[in-house]
């Protein structure tokens, strides 16, 4: 008979994301994973299968908790001008309220795909799903708000810009609040005349 399972996977996986988020899934041992979670590493394998099963799971929880609420902005009922502005204004509090050691700064899909979708097919995919899934709210929130043509262009301008700056703020908050000022001064202009 196999023994029941004593802890609280959501805990576990939130433990596990930061850990992956801090230090990208290549860099982060087993052991590094048994001290955050506190579960020894046969529960975690008994539980996820493997590293990689915990970082699967670790991936759609971020998905579900960090990503998809934020982008909720981009696509609820505050979809447009102010949407895009919350989006963006939201994303430069975030950068800069974090301690420069906080193992949550940048995108862990960002620092996912510069390590392990790489040269991992599925991880790439998810990266990919990801992009799309930002473009596709960013767009709607531009027709929403009335952009004038080129939506399309538009929301590849800010999803980049966006991208980008997840990316330095894992080396340098202020470069990434550059660039989502950009971001923001792109909403005011291609807004400008939908207010």
């Amino acid at each position: 008979m196999g023994r029941n399972q004593t802890f609280e996977t959501t805990t576990v996986v939130a433990a596990a994301r930061d850990v992956f988020w801090g230090r990208g899934y290549e860099a982060t041992s087993v052991a590094d994973l048994e001290e955050a979670t506190g579960i020894n590493r046969s529960s975690l394998y008994h539980a996820f299968g493997s590293k990689r099963g915990l970082f699967d799971a670790a991936v759609q929880d971020y998905l579900d908790t960090v990503i998809r609420p934020r982008l909720r902005v981009l696509t609820g009922p505050t979809a447009g001008r102010l949407g895009l502005l919350a989006y963006v204004d939201g994303l430069r509090s975030a950068v800069q309220a974090l301690p420069e050691d906080s193992p949550r700064r940048g995108c862990l899909l960002v620092n996912c795909a510069a390590g392990l979708a790489g040269h991992d097919d599925a991880a790439r995919a998810v990266v990919d799903d990801y992009r799309a899934e930002l473009t596709a709210a960013l767009r709607h929130s531009l027709s929403v708000a009335g952009a004038p043509d080129e939506i399309d262009e538009e929301a590849i301008v800010l999803s980049s810009l966006t991208i980008s700056a997840m990316l330095l703020a894992r080396i340098n908050r202020d470069a990434a609040d550059l660039v989502l000022g950009t971001a923001r001064r792109h909403v005011l202009e291609w807004t400008a005349d939908n207010r």
